[in-house]
């Protein structure tokens, strides 16, 4: 049986140290994402299936790594909170986006090379 945890084709994984404690990678650019699409950091931090807490503690990280917050948030209450990505986090979010396709497309003739010299796991 395949492990449902590995990809059927290669992929890049690109986390970037940008200084200190202060990184960015794969899943702090999914929770970007989907902060934007629907407009609640819990609601985000659920289709991840990450909790409350857990959403809430990375989008505080990412908004005391930069210069000015990349997520905007209001608080609940009778007509409801929400979260919106500030024009920096969409910036962030574009770059960290492109930098992937970037870093993959550099890397295609590597990651195809070690592909070729995989055993086969298919049985």
């Amino acid at each position: 049986m395949a492990n449902s945890n590995v990809p059927s084709t290669p992929r890049l994984s690109i986390r970037i140290d940008l200084a200190p404690g202060a990184m960015i990678g794969p899943g702090k650019a999914a929770l970007l994402e989907r902060i934007g699409k629907t407009g609640s950091i819990a609601a985000a931090g659920r289709a991840m299936g990450m909790s409350y807490k857990r959403a809430w503690m990375l989008t505080e990280a990412l908004n005391a790594m930069f210069r000015a917050p990349l997520v905007a948030s209001t608080r609940g209450g009778p007509g409801g909170g929400g979260a919106a990505l500030t024009d920096l986090g969409r910036e962030v979010l574009a770059h960290y986006r492109a930098f992937e396709v970037e870093a993959a497309k550099a890397g295609s003739p590597q990651i195809e090379a070690m592909r070729a010299l995989l055993s086969d796991i298919s049985g």
